[in-house]
């Protein structure tokens, strides 16, 4: 507000080449002033956007921690230390005690980590003088510090963790490239003592290996599900729901393989195993803002800034998703429900093991929203404009449809699954739903704040389910009847 008010003497300045830049934005400025003033002015309105900032960032405070402790845990064993220094980290975010012991508690529980046992012949008094003596740590010692605490390798850190590594650096005051620089130094040691390690690490794995006759029970139920998607189109054609908009597409059984076993592949997409899925519908679009405020009106005032009906909804967390679901059910007399993990990736991207939507080819502009010149990230593609510099109408991209003919399912927002977070455990599957219990929920597909590498069809992401943010909404799955 302030930086347009002091531009606005150049409405008597037109040939002044800034007031020709601006253009439209001049005229237009006093009234947005005037706007801006009255609502700022109004002590009810004010208190309504503090709260919803201030739910904003709790909600981003708390990811971020929620990262901070993967990368803790990632030995399986909590130090003392580290948990002091999560303790730390979660009091600057402003969270709570109550609520940074939760997050902890329920991370050692989903991951099956423990806390290292403190060496009782330790006299605490010795601990406390070691630490005294220490200078408080640079920016750079400390980022160097979080990294090694991760345990990860060029081999095994995402692109998503990478990410999420530049923002920790940026919170300690670093700048984007040197942090990138930081990591890449990081990288190279880790490398270097990955291959200069004993290989002792064999036996474990051929030990894990070893009871794989668990999931050979699984593959007699996989043949009897019989697989004629000609006779199912037959009986099952597409259809569009009274929303209006909403067009479901019909999706026949097939098997797949799901993840992914290329070299860029996050560990959490692997191992590669066949799953076997029933027909379903699925919306060919994501969810707008228009669909979902005919169940919720309220949430008009949640828009991103510049949203219009046809954007999809955001600020939507997984309940929220739920309730939409259940809503859509009652009104349709059908049952909805968001997709399943599997569900969607075999919408994403069919059974011939494509890399994106739309096939293998990468670095276009023309294909999905993402990280690129329009962003302002330490990761943004500067050399492709991809038009939008943040959530783009549903549809707008019409090249990178998935083979069934769905658009967006790679970039513009992430999507909520049906499923519990958890790792892949090998051997096929029949209509897959994740684990009965678990601490987050999966999201799927990217977003606009995504590199395009991090948009391929097996990356997987994952939340809390009470969290919601600006490239975050979903998709909605009909069952067959």
């Amino acid at each position: 507000m302030r930086w347009w008010q002091k531009k606005l003497p150049l409405k008597n300045q037109p040939s002044n080449p800034l007031a020709q830049l601006l253009r439209s934005g001049l005229e237009e400025s006093s009234r947005y002033l005037t706007e801006a003033r009255l609502e700022l002015l109004d002590p009810e309105h004010r208190q309504m956007l503090d709260e919803e900032l201030a739910a904003e960032a709790h909600e981003a405070a708390s990811a971020e921690f929620q990262n901070y402790i993967e990368f803790a845990l990632a030995s399986g064993v909590l130090t003392p230390d580290e948990e002091k220094n999560l303790i730390r980290f979660g009091t600057e975010r402003a969270l709570t005690e109550a609520e940074i012991s939760s997050l902890i508690e329920d991370a050692l529980h989903e991951r099956g980590a423990k806390r290292q046992e403190i060496a009782p012949h330790l006299p605490e008094s010795n601990i406390i003088k070691t630490r005294s003596t220490k200078a408080p740590a640079s920016p750079q010692e400390e980022f160097l510090r979080v990294l090694r605490l991760s345990n990860l390798d060029s081999f095994s850190m995402s692109d998503d963790q990478r990410d999420t590594f530049i923002d920790m650096a940026e919170n300690l005051g670093l700048d984007p490239g040197e942090a990138e620089d930081l990591v890449d130094l990081y990288l190279e040691e880790a490398d270097e003592k990955s291959l200069a390690a004993p290989p002792t690490p064999a036996p474990k794995i051929e030990i894990k290996s070893a009871p794989a006759p668990a999931p050979v029970e699984e593959k007699p139920p996989a043949p009897k599900i019989e697989f004629n998607p000609d006779l199912e189109r037959s009986r099952y054609a597409n259809f569009t729901n009274t929303l209006g908009s909403m067009m479901m597409i019909f999706i026949p059984s097939a098997q797949f393989a799901r993840g992914s076993e290329i070299e860029e592949a996050a560990p959490n997409e692997r191992p590669l195993h066949l799953v076997t899925v029933s027909r379903f519908y699925i919306s060919r679009c994501l969810t707008t803002n228009a669909e979902y405020e005919q169940f919720d009106r309220a949430h008009k005032l949640k828009r991103a800034p510049g949203a219009t009906d046809r954007h999809p909804v955001v600020y939507v967390s997984y309940f929220d998703a739920v309730k939409f679901c259940n809503w859509l059910s009652t009104r349709e007399r059908r049952k909805y429900r968001l997709p399943t993990e599997a569900e969607w990736e075999y919408a994403a991207k069919g059974n011939d093991n494509r890399k994106f939507p739309w096939g293998n080819y990468d670095g276009r502009g023309d294909l999905a929203n993402f990280a690129d010149k329009n962003t302002v990230f330490a990761w943004s593609d500067r050399e492709i404009d991809d038009g939008y510099p943040e959530s783009s109408p549903v549809g707008a991209f019409p090249l990178g449809a998935s083979p069934f003919g769905l658009e967006d399912m790679a970039g513009n927002v992430w999507e909520w699954c049906l499923d519990y977070y958890e790792l892949y455990r090998p051997g096929p599957k029949v209509n897959p739903r994740g684990s009965t219990a678990g601490s987050k929920r999966v999201h799927r597909g990217g977003s606009w704040k995504s590199r395009f590498s991090s948009l391929r069809t097996t990356v997987r992401g994952s939340n809390v389910p009470g969290f919601s943010c600006n490239d975050l909404g979903f998709r909605v799955v009909c069952e067959c009847d």
